[in-house]
């Protein structure tokens, strides 16, 4: 089995505007992959348009949440496929995405995190963030301040296909998170207790320049041609549209 995802990826430049759309798209992508009628990599960013609490498959509303604070704020609660915690979404947080078809049998899961987030941080390097993968599969910025969180990811793992997605803090209220978000009930080693906003930091580099480094880490120079939007669609309606889908826990 590779231990790489195979290179170069094409790019979509598809944002759909609404985040459960967009989370939505993710699966839709991971299924093709899966399928084997994506047969290459593909690399996408979004920005959700409002403030949205994005929990992970597996998260308890109420032990990582403060639902009273997201209703005050106007905050969405929406589920996303992959595990982790929840996080807090809008302007100011890039979400990027690669969907990569394994038709072998996807790596190991150690090999995977290091595919996804070295070449991410080796690109946030060279634009002068001193940026180093930390925890499982976080990337920080290491200076005097300590090292702070700004890219935290998770991923969903079919037998030939990996969805890897995750946040980059560029210009987000970070105030924000430590309102709407309880301190976690797990978290890294090297968050050593410290609150939201004290563990958190924004990159500072604009959209245009985040999305230009993503797309040279994966090599994504082409653009996608098609996307399974009908699919996309369908899974909003089934699932990450629905209240009940994503308070199930």
């Amino acid at each position: 089995m590779s231990e790489t995802p195979p290179l170069p990826a094409a790019w979509l430049a598809v944002d759909l505007g609404d985040a459960a759309a967009n989370l939505a798209l993710d699966e839709a992508l991971l299924e093709a992959a899966h399928a084997g009628t994506l047969r290459e990599p593909i690399v996408r960013t979004w920005m959700a348009v409002q403030p949205t609490v994005v929990l992970g498959s597996s998260s308890r509303i109420d032990d990582e949440v403060d639902r009273e604070a997201c209703a005050e704020a106007g905050a969405r609660l929406l589920r996303r496929p992959s595990g982790g915690l929840s996080v807090l979404l809008g302007p100011g947080c890039l979400m990027w995405s690669v969907i990569t078809p394994h038709p072998g049998g996807v790596p190991p899961i150690d090999a995977v995190h290091a595919a996804m987030l070295e070449p991410l941080a080796a690109g946030l390097r060279a634009a002068g963030r001193p940026v180093e993968r930390r925890g499982t599969s976080d990337l920080a910025l290491v200076d005097s301040d300590g090292d702070r969180k700004v890219s935290g990811n998770a991923l969903r793992v079919r037998r030939n296909a990996v969805l890897y997605h995750g946040t980059l803090l560029d210009s987000f209220d970070l105030h924000a998170v430590a309102r709407l978000l309880r301190h976690p009930p797990r978290e890294p080693g090297y968050r050593t207790g410290r609150p939201h906003a004290a563990f958190l930091a924004n990159l500072q580099l604009g959209r245009a320049v985040l999305e230009g480094i993503v797309r040279d880490a994966f090599e994504a120079v082409a653009a996608a041609a098609d996307w399974p939007r009908e699919r996309a669609m369908a899974l909003v309606a089934e699932r990450y549209g629905r209240d009940d889908w994503t308070q199930r826990l």
